[in-house]
């Protein structure tokens, strides 16, 4: 009886822990969902009041200034382009260095290791020259290239380990069978990358959703601009209209709500089993 009464005590103290933490962490939300719907005064009075009226005013005016449609796909296309050209530039690099064993393959994978450690804003001057230099300042697809370029290290390194748990059989058995190399890769090898696969899509995804210091260095022109970005048309030089801030903030959070809610069983499983292998 004692032991279950303990057993009893130990599961209401974690149910209990891990509501306080997720309460702690769902709280801003909660702050910004309450507010969206006060006005600018009352927001000032009190933050954490509910609103005297609830008014969806905010998200029109938000919905108008923003272009939401407009910038919303533009968030969309810049994703689906750096997440593609991730996966397939990452995998295939993470495969070959881990099939590879030669010197120059262990140098190259090196520089991929010692490029993870190299913080963001060490190289964010010369990355905007470079970008200028090149012409793609302003597009979404030059953005897509460095989010390619930034996100390959830790993606290269996660297909370079997991790629070591496929036999090395199963690839031996496509190329007799009249597969060459590169189809052997997208046909055999890539499938089965799926787990670790996942596990970067999300991961990067939600990067490159709510990234805002990069779209606005590279951004120059308001018909490119993301989500993110459009925040920027309610703070001025002497007042900042919070309401349709939280607004606008609420509203590009919503499709990757969704989305998580839609694919959650998918967005676990991958994870688990990514960090299994």
């Amino acid at each position: 009886m004692i032991k279950k009464s303990v057993r009893h005590g130990l599961g209401f103290s974690k149910i209990f822990l891990m509501s306080l933490i997720g309460l702690f962490m769902i709280f801003p939300i909660l702050i910004a969902l309450l507010n969206a719907f006060k006005t600018d005064g009352e927001i000032f009075r009190n933050i954490i009041a509910l609103p005297e009226s609830w008014s969806f005013e905010n998200f029109t005016k938000a919905y108008e200034r923003t272009d939401y449609l407009q910038s919303l796909w533009n968030t969309i296309k810049l994703v689906v382009m750096s997440i593609s050209g991730l996966v397939f530039v990452s995998a295939l690099a993470g495969y070959k260095l881990s099939r590879t064993k030669t010197k120059l393959s262990k140098i190259i994978f090196s520089i991929f290791l010692i490029s993870m450690m190299i913080p963001f804003h060490s190289i964010m001057i010369s990355l905007l020259k470079v970008s200028r230099d090149l012409g793609v300042q302003g597009s979404l697809w030059g953005l897509a290239l460095i989010y390619i370029g930034l996100g390959s290290p830790m993606a290269v390194f996660l297909y370079h380990g997991f790629t070591k748990s496929i036999p090395l059989e199963i690839e031996e058995a496509a190329l007799i069978d009249g597969c060459n190399q590169f189809q052997m890769f997208v046909k055999i090898v890539l499938p089965l990358l799926a787990p670790i696969t996942s596990t970067i899509v999300i991961l990067n995804t939600l990067w490159i959703w709510n990234d805002y210091l990069l779209p606005l260095l590279m951004l120059t022109d308001m018909r490119t601009h993301t989500i993110l970005l459009t925040v920027g048309s309610f703070f001025g030089t002497y007042t900042n209209e919070w309401g349709k801030i939280l607004a606008t903030l609420i509203l590009a959070m919503l499709p990757i709500i969704v989305l998580y809610l839609i694919l959650q069983k998918y967005i676990i499983k991958g994870i688990s089993e990514g960090a299994i292998k």
